[in-house]
Order: structure tokens, then sequence, then C-alpha cells
């Protein structure tokens, strides 16, 4: 039996925890980063439907406001389209938080060899 891990259910109880024991004073940075992620991810994801994923029309908004230097310099207009297809990994036309992860990460590799 295969067993998908949840990751984002495993940091979701982590902050929590985090928050209600203080394991510090304050949250590292990659703390800090990891909490933006999940915080990006839900404020966009859940408006036209499922709350734990992103449609077309929200990840197209996630990425026009929170990614907008790496959009802008791009030319293809079917650009989110091609970034769904390439990130929706179970074919359900929409984008869960581990898809959504794989190319924040993706973007990341990129910046770091690039810069």
């Amino acid at each position: 039996m295969c067993v998908r891990f949840n990751y984002h259910y495993l940091l979701t109880i982590l902050f929590w925890l985090n928050r209600v024991v203080p394991l510090h004073n304050m949250p590292t940075q990659l703390e800090n980063a990891m909490d933006t992620l999940i915080k990006i991810f839900h404020h966009y994801s859940g408006k036209e439907g499922d709350k734990y994923k992103l449609n077309k029309g929200e990840l197209k908004q996630l990425l026009t406001s929170e990614l907008t230097d790496f959009l802008s310099c791009q030319k293809d207009p079917q650009l989110v389209d091609k970034i769904m297809k390439d990130l929706d990994t179970n074919k359900n036309n929409e984008v869960d938080f581990n898809e959504f992860v794989i190319l924040v990460a993706a973007l990341t590799v990129a910046c770091n060899d690039f810069f």
C-alpha cells in the first residue's frame, strides 16, 4: 500500500504547535518562509471551489499578484496553461499545495542558478 505523505498537514501541525508551545522566541527565516508559502497558497485557493486547491483562475491570480517579475518578462500568452498542465500531475485540473511547492522550488532553483 502506497501512502502519500501530506506535507501541508505536517507543516500546519508544526506551526500550530510552535504557536501554542513556542520552541524559541522568534521564528527563523526559513520557518517564516514556509509559513508565508502556506498563507499565500491558502489566500488564493478555494475562492471558486476546493479550499485546498487552486483552479486555473486562482493559479493565474496567484502568479499575477505574487510573481509579477516572472510573468512580466514572459511573452507566451499560454504560459499559465502550460504551468497548470506541468504542475497538475494527477490531471484533475487543479493544483494542490504539493504541486504548488514544486513550482516554487523550481523557480527558486532557477533563480539560484541565474544569480
